[in-house]
């Protein structure tokens, strides 16, 4: 039975949700971000408590399609930009209807209609916020976060930074009081 959970975000969101399952008995057979397919059939009270103790984590379990499906698309974003070092081979547009299985119309309108942004908007705010991190970690010069970012110069990542931002990379990097976005609030 795969369950769809809303707000998971972070690797320590997955181990939040291993850690209830195995609290209540439940097998299962992944859990990632945005989704658990568990193998025991679950019981109502189980069910229950799992969504007690899911909503006081921040989490919460989701069962109306259209929300789980936005939370895909959420999470397949999130999963890009922060976890995965390929960069796609196709235009995003392609890659989510690939990865979801429906049409990227359909997709984009529903995202606007429940999120109030954009697809794009959303991928393009995860991006700046990964470069922030990448920024204050200090660990990587720009050209590195440029190529790492998938970003065809330096010149197009200050112009995107500074738009989002309205900072430029380097008076961000100088910055005392480096504030980030949690992945939650983005």
């Amino acid at each position: 039975m795969k369950l769809y959970i809303k707000n998971m975000v972070c690797i320590r969101c997955v181990m939040v949700v291993k850690a209830n399952l195995e609290k209540l008995g439940l097998r299962y057979v992944y859990v990632k971000i945005g989704e658990a397919n568990v193998i025991d059939d679950i019981e109502p009270w189980q069910l229950e408590k799992l969504k007690v103790e899911l909503k006081k984590a921040g989490l919460v379990l989701m069962d109306d399609k259209r929300s789980v499906l936005v939370e895909k698309i959420k999470s397949v974003i999130i999963e890009l930009v922060h976890y995965s070092d390929d960069q796609i081979k196709v235009n995003l547009s392609d890659f989510l209807s690939e990865k979801l299985n429906y049409d990227y119309t359909y997709l984009a309108n529903l995202f606007s209609e429940v999120k109030g942004i954009t697809i794009e908007k959303f991928y393009l705010t995860h991006k700046i916020e990964k470069v922030k991190e990448l920024i204050v970690y200090d660990e990587l010069n720009f050209s590195e976060i440029a190529w790492k970012m998938h970003y065809s110069s330096v010149a197009h990542l200050s112009n995107q930074f500074k738009k989002y931002t309205g900072l430029t990379p380097t008076h961000f990097k100088m910055l005392k009081n480096k504030r980030r976005e949690t992945l939650e609030d983005v």
